[in-house]
Order: structure tokens, then C-alpha cells, then sequence
């Protein structure tokens, strides 16, 4: 196996050796190159033998670089793994037909773990991948858990014979490699008795095991199964049953270890823990600490009294709807603003997904027919394609314009890439 290489960059140190698009990377310093895993593994040597398919014929290349200096060469993304389970809760599995092809895509792939931060459920590694795991320390990944109950995670998994996954977290942690965990909870399947244990089984992993994180499984209108959402009573006791494990172990070990998603707070109206029990946030792309970052983050930000006239319309779902209209508030003594902040209902999906993250085109166009002042629509980029202007369903910023008649922008779902969406072209009149 072999890896192609997509592009060279002009006037890099490949572009000058004569390397080009679509030539084939066959080896570095007599070490093969499967993918761009390899790539980066073996670029830490300052002298670096290439051996390229170039022109149908294999020849050598010999480039010599400083210690951070690009070589300029990148590589065609490898084919991703497919996940070999059947979960009962698998949110791919609760997507209608008709939505783009990469949302259908379930990776279960190590590379994609360590490089991008997916979660694997280690249940199809081969030796040789546990081998290289090891030997180039692809350190940390992030794996799905479930329960610890091997009989029970086999049936969450669909997977009768997914491995021991307590043997497989003793292996990995036996080669120093880090861990991120996390734990889909299904409301009466694997909380209560049994996410107790879990936590407690995962506790003993610790340091290699550097954080659990605890989210509830997300539902859509399209699922087969009869798993029902949390409401506020099964909310209150998730956060119980993690606080009482969190504070044993911190007290311990002066570390959180585990979080809870912020979606259980909502849900139980509960306070959330300060942004110091945090730490570092290693879990926030997994919904864990983004409304305390929020909150946290609009306290301290500075506004300007004044800016040029301008209406503005942002959005958000259900969840967040109460956060993002206290900060508003703050954001209207701004003279100049006026901001409008609207909730959109995620009829794609149905009303059980609440984040803004899944709200398609559609569904933001139908919310604002008729009803938007503004001259201007912020949208959280994270309701996009990564990298894109493409909601879920397809329709583009560009669509939302069109149908609305108003200006449209992406921007970061922060207080800060609020206040920038807002003051953009504006000059501040302090």
C-alpha cells in the first residue's frame, strides 16, 4: 500500500526536487509510506530519502530540510475504515435518504481518531494496527465505550464478537497511549447501576485514560428503536451518579476526569459545574463545556458603546436559546444595534435535536420567512460543512440569502465571533 500525493506547493522543497501531482510516495529512508501517518512519521529525519513512483518508473530523490522547514507535498486522504457494528442508537442509522454521501459515512478507523479526534470503538483492529499504534505512538485516541459490561456493550454494539474492551484499555495504557473516552448514555440501558461501574472501571485506566466524557445518545424522529430521550427526573440523576464518582476521584487525584455533556444540565435545569472543573476542555467537541466557555467568555468581553445603525438576526436551537438571549441583552445596550435573536425548530430531524449544529437550510429559511427586520443574518458555522457555506441538506449560505432578501454571514459561535459578525464594517464609536 502506497499513497498518492494530491499536491505540491509552489516553490517548496518537493516543487524544486522536481516532484509532482499524482506522483506515487513509495518509500522514506527505505520505510514504506502508507499513508500520510507514515508521512509525518518518518519526515522527523532532517535527511530524507524519497523513493517516488515518477514518470511509471520508481526513482530517488534525495531532499535535505531544516528541523521545521515543509517539504511542501500533500497527500491524498486514505479510505477510511467502515464501523462493523450494528449500534441501536446509531445516529447515522437515523438519517433519512437524499442528504450528502459523506453523512452516511461510518468510519471506525484509528487513523481517523488520532488525526482528527473520531471515535472508534476498537472492535475492528487488526494486530498489525495495534503493532503501529504501539511503534509510532499514535497517541491520544478517542474511543467509544459505552459499559464495561462486555455482554451489554455487545448488544449496544450489534457486535457479538467486539472485543473485551477492558483487555484492550489494559493493552493500550501498557504502551503509555492516551485516551479520551466517551460514554453514549441510553436512557435505562446502560445509566444508573451500570454507568456507575463503567466510571469506575475507567477510573483505574487513569493517567492513560485523560478524560470521560458522558453524553446522552441522540435521538431523531427517523429511529427504529424504542430508546427514549432523558427528561428532567432521569437528567438529575446522570448528574448525581457522575458527580458522586467525579468528586471521589478528584479528591483522590485532584483531577476531574469526567464530564458530563452539557445537554444533561439543560435538560435538568441544573447548574452548571465552574469552568475551572473544565480543565482543559478536552471534550468540547463532544458538547462538554461549550455553554460554561460561552458564559464564561460573556462576562468578560469588552463591547463598544457606539457603532454605525445596523440591524442584526442571528439564531440558534432550542438548547441554547435561553444563553445566547441573555447575551443579546448585553449586546443591545450597544448604541446602533439592534439585534434580533430567534429560535429555530429542527423539523428535519425533529424536535428531540436541539442543537444548532443540525439544523439544515430549510428549516432556518422557513423560521425567518416573513418575520426578519434585519439587514443582516449571522449563522454559526457549525450548522455548515466544515470548510464549506452547505448546510446538512444541501442548500448554501447563498440559498439562505436568496430566499430571505438579506445579507448573509457565518461566523464562530462565541461571544467573540458574535461581537466580530456584528462590528464587521462597522467602526466602534467608544
Amino acid at each position: 500500500m502506497h499513497t498518492t500525493i494530491n499536491n505540491v506547493v509552489e516553490n517548496s522543497l518537493a516543487y524544486e526536487n522536481g516532484i509532482v501531482k499524482g506522483d506515487i510516495i513509495l518509500s522514506i529512508n527505505g520505510k514504506p509510506v502508507r499513508d500520510v501517518i507514515d508521512y509525518m512519521f518518518y519526515l522527523k529525519d532532517d535527511l530524507l530519502n524519497f523513493k517516488i513512483q515518477h514518470d511509471n518508473k520508481a526513482q530517488l530523490f534525495k531532499i535535505k530540510k531544516k528541523e521545521t522547514e515543509s517539504i511542501g507535498i500533500e497527500l491524498k486522504p486514505f479510505k477510511t475504515k467502515s464501523c462493523r457494528n450494528k449500534c441501536i442508537f446509531c445516529f447515522v442509522d437515523q438519517m433519512p435518504r437524499g442528504l450528502r454521501k459523506s453523512l452516511y459515512l461510518k468510519d471506525d478507523d484509528y487513523r481517523m481518531s488520532f488525526l482528527y479526534g473520531n471515535y472508534i470503538t476498537l472492535t475492528n483492529l487488526l494486530p498489525s494496527d495495534k503493532q503501529r499504534i504501539v511503534e509510532q505512538k499514535l497517541s491520544p485516541l478517542y474511543i467509544s465505550i459505552h459499559t464495561t459490561n462486555n455482554e451489554l456493550r455487545r448488544k449496544m454494539l450489534g457486535n457479538a464478537k467486539a472485543p473485551n474492551i477492558l483487555t484492550e484499555l489494559l493493552q493500550l495504557s501498557t504502551y503509555k497511549i492516551k485516551m479520551h473516552l466517551q460514554i453514549v448514555l441510553c436512557n435505562g440501558i446502560n445509566d444508573g447501576e451500570e454507568l456507575a461501574r463503567t466510571i469506575k472501571d475507567l477510573q483505574k485506566f487513569y493517567p492513560y485514560v485523560a478524560s470521560i466524557a458522558v453524553v446522552p445518545v441522540g435521538l431523531t424522529k427517523y429511529r427504529k428503536s424504542n430508546i427514549k430521550p432523558f427528561e428532567k427526573p432521569d437528567a438529575l440523576k446522570v448528574i448525581d451518579t457522575v458527580k458522586r464518582a467525579g468528586d471521589r476521584f478528584k479528591k483522590r487525584h485532584g483531577d476531574s476526569l469526567i464530564y458530563l455533556a452539557d445537554e444533561f444540565y439543560i435538560k435538568a435545569e441544573h447548574p452548571f459545574p465552574p469552568i475551572k472543573d473544565y480543565g482543559d476542555l478536552p471534550q468540547m467537541e463532544n458538547g462538554v463545556g461549550l455553554v460554561p466557555t460561552f458564559l464564561h467568555a460573556s462576562r468578560k468581553i469588552k463591547l463598544p458603546k457606539k457603532i454605525e445603525p445596523r440591524k442584526i438576526a442571528v439564531f440558534t436551537g432550542a438548547s441554547f436559546i435561553p444563553y445566547l438571549e441573555d447575551f443579546s441583552k448585553k449586546l443591545n445596550t450597544i448604541e446602533g444595534l439592534s439585534l434580533e435573536v430567534f429560535k429555530v425548530e429542527n423539523r428535519f430531524f425533529g424536535p428531540t435535536v436541539t442543537v444548532a449544529g443540525l439544523l439544515t437550510g430549510k428549516d432556518i429559511v422557513k423560521a425567518f420567512a416573513g418575520k426578519i427586520k434585519a439587514d443582516h443574518l449571522l449563522v454559526p458555522n457549525i450548522a455548515l460543512r466544515y470548510g464549506s457555506d452547505i448546510f446538512l441538506d444541501n442548500t448554501t449560505l447563498k440559498d439562505i440569502e436568496e430566499c430571505l432578501g438579506v445579507k448573509v454571514k457565518a461566523i464562530e459561535p462565541t461571544p467573540d465571533g458574535l461581537l466580530q459578525g456584528i462590528t464587521d464594517g462597522c467602526k466602534w464609536k467608544n
